[in-house]
């Protein structure tokens, strides 16, 4: 594993820190009991199955 050489400041490591940012899932447009929903991709098999609500995301 890679360790710096120098130690970093704390200003600098929060600054590091703060620049990370979360992506928005990509939706899927699914038919589930005649109603089409947008819900995330990974979600798609549970609506179908039926374990998980629908209701949520329209």
């Amino acid at each position: 594993m890679a360790v710096p050489k120098f130690k970093k400041s704390r200003a600098n490591t929060r600054t590091r820190r703060s620049a990370w940012k979360a992506n928005n899932p990509k939706l899927q447009q699914v038919v589930v009991d005649g109603q089409s929903v947008l819900i995330p991709r990974r979600l798609v098999r549970a609506a179908k199955e039926g374990l998980i609500d629908v209701e949520q995301f329209s």
